[in-house]
């Protein structure tokens, strides 16, 4: 029995087309975890055409994923570490997005007795002095970055320590260990809110607003000079959409299942 196959010819331009409708972006766990880009992506793509595939690890991880040319995009919270990396020409076209703040979570019983402290320092050292547990992300993510800048401020090195743990993880299963050892840690506070409930934390918030507890979040294409296979018309597309009147419109609107606001635009303050 003869079968004929139908070969129906595609051009180099409709392959070329196909692939450029997906980009990839290297990110922070706190957007992954609280359900950020599973709201805000679809009215991206809807509005655009273009897909995004979320790599979703610690701040420090997702900067060198797009050093590598690994990622078209990056959207994380550590502006120093941000700006330097912009600066050695790895990034192009970084703007700020959105923030929020840090939080210290805990046993509600506050035995380092941190709640009403003036500033995030003078807790940290209270946990120090009590020799309380607390649980670090220790992944350099930017929740890390900030903690660590915490302790340089408070004058103390708490490596080494019993009472300090450095667990690897993300905000997701840090916030769980620091749940199941009774212990503090530090937690943006969009993660905190999305989750306290579904993993049925015990702990609450015992310590807030200090500056230095500022979240900034921000976008940045990787360097098409480069690596040249970046999809840098796509990714400009990206963040322009996330800084437009309609992008920060849609983050803006972006809540928990208690009407509390998780992150607060502000590309154009």
């Amino acid at each position: 029995m003869l079968f004929l196959v139908l070969i129906v010819p595609v051009s180099a331009q409709q392959l070329e087309t196909t692939s450029a409708e997906r980009i990839r972006c290297a990110s922070t766990t706190s957007t992954e975890n609280s359900g950020f880009f599973d709201y805000i992506l679809p009215v991206f793509e809807k509005k655009t055409g273009i897909r995004v595939d979320v790599i979703a690890v610690g701040t420090g991880a997702a900067i060198e994923i797009g050093k590598r040319g690994d990622a078209d995009v990056v959207f994380v919270h550590a502006k120093e570490q941000e700006l330097k990396a912009v600066k050695e020409g790895f990034f192009v076209y970084r703007r700020d997005v959105m923030y929020n703040d840090f939080v210290i979570v805990g046993p509600d019983n506050d035995p380092a007795h941190i709640k009403n402290v003036q500033s995030v320092s003078k807790a940290f050292k209270h946990i120090a002095e009590n020799s309380s547990f607390f649980v670090s992300r220790g992944d350099k993510s930017g929740t890390h970055t900030k903690e660590l800048t915490i302790w340089k401020i408070a004058g103390i090195k708490p490596r080494g320590y019993t009472w300090y743990l450095e667990v690897g993880q993300g905000m997701s299963k840090t916030q769980r260990i620091a749940n199941e050892k009774r212990a503090y840690t530090l937690t943006d506070r969009g993660t905190w809110l999305t989750l306290k409930d579904k993993d049925n934390l015990e702990m609450m918030i015992v310590f807030e607003g200090d500056p230095v507890l500022f979240n900034q979040y921000g976008v940045m294409i990787v360097n098409p000079e480069k690596h040249p296979h970046v999809k840098y018309r796509e990714a400009r597309k990206f963040v322009d959409w996330l800084v437009s009147g309609e992008g920060q419109k849609a983050i803006s609107s972006f809540k928990d299942k208690h009407g509390n606001q998780l992150f607060i635009p502000n590309a154009y303050r």
